[in-house]
């Protein structure tokens, strides 16, 4: 078996795993596998108990990656996010207490509830992987990773996050209610609690280790791009930033990460190389939370989403 039919096969494993335990999140799987591999994080909007939390827990255990929650507050400081120096009296010197950012992932609850002060804590360690504390870079694992979740119901008492803390993430994903039938085996699996479902109980081992994923993240990287294939990414780019429904186009930022991320779409399907179809099924997730619409078009209610989807569609594609 090659190293990209292992990476199918993983991620056949993987998607069977999750709906297990979390059902209707096949598409949202597949992303953060996609995320994983190029070393991006993602961001979940979504209605409360759509399962988010439950999604997050569930991925990062099979994945074989440690995971530590981070229950965000309006109250919450940037201390409590990265960890302090603390004098210790027996040695007469300080040592450091790391905080909750100091694993391999970490599953930001309700970001947009804490202040702009607490979000900017997470920018150097989402890009450099590396934090910050009294002048002296602690590194973080290569393996650090970054689930958030939001709500986009409730706006009292929240910080929406700023252009360049939504920037960090390669992938913001909607997650709407499932269908009927996902959400009848949900209630039927979990009905015996109200309680959160306990990993352990239901028997979830990891799927990979470290290392594996590693293999896993460089085969992805390897994948082989066109240099057609980076014009396709550009072209799209200044698309949005020429499109009169847009305030904010894409950055060269953004036009890089989507071809990144094409590559690790492209492994998951067993092929060497990016086609532009990759682009295509990625660009909206990659790309919408990185333009801002016009003042008109928000009054006539069309979105980024259908603005890109617009673009996508008049953008000519290389063959």
């Amino acid at each position: 078996m090659t190293e990209l039919e292992t990476i199918t096969s993983f991620a056949t494993r993987l998607r069977a795993g999750v709906s297990g335990i979390v059902h209707g999140m096949d598409e949202v799987t597949r992303l953060c596998l996609v995320a994983v591999l190029t070393r991006g994080h993602v961001l979940l909007e979504g209605p409360p108990g759509t399962g988010k939390t439950l999604f997050a827990q569930t991925f990062a255990r099979l994945i074989g990656l440690e995971m530590k929650r981070l229950q965000c507050t309006p109250d919450l400081l940037p201390g409590d996010v990265l960890g302090a120096n603390v004098f210790d009296f027996k040695t007469q010197s300080f040592h450091l207490v790391q905080g909750p950012i100091f694993t391999e992932c970490l599953l930001a609850d309700e970001v947009n509830r804490t202040p702009p002060k607490t979000q900017s804590a997470l920018l150097e360690a989402m890009q450099e992987r590396a934090v910050t504390i009294d002048g002296t870079t602690h590194p973080l694992s290569p393996h650090f990773f970054v689930v958030a979740t939001q709500n986009p119901i409730e706006h009292e008492g929240t910080y929406p996050l700023p252009e360049a803390q939504l920037d960090r993430f390669l992938f913001k994903i909607q997650i709407d209610y499932p269908d009927s039938e996902a959400e009848t085996k949900a209630v039927l699996q979990h009905s015996g609690s109200s309680e959160m479902p306990n990993l352990d109980a239901l028997g979830l081992h990891p799927l990979i280790d470290g290392a594996e994923l590693q293999q896993l993240a460089a085969a992805a990287s390897s994948v082989r791009v066109d240099p057609r294939i980076a014009e396709y990414s550009v072209r799209l780019a200044e698309a949005t930033r020429r499109h009169g429904g847009l305030r904010l186009g894409l950055s060269t930022r953004a036009a890089t990460v989507l071809v990144a991320a094409a590559r690790a779409h492209a492994a998951l399907e067993s092929r060497s190389f990016v086609i532009p179809d990759d682009l295509k099924a990625l660009f909206i997730s990659a790309c919408a939370h990185r333009v801002l619409p016009t003042a008109s078009a928000e009054m006539e209610g069309v979105g980024s989403s259908a603005l890109l989807s617009e673009i996508l569609s008049k953008v000519p594609a290389p063959r």
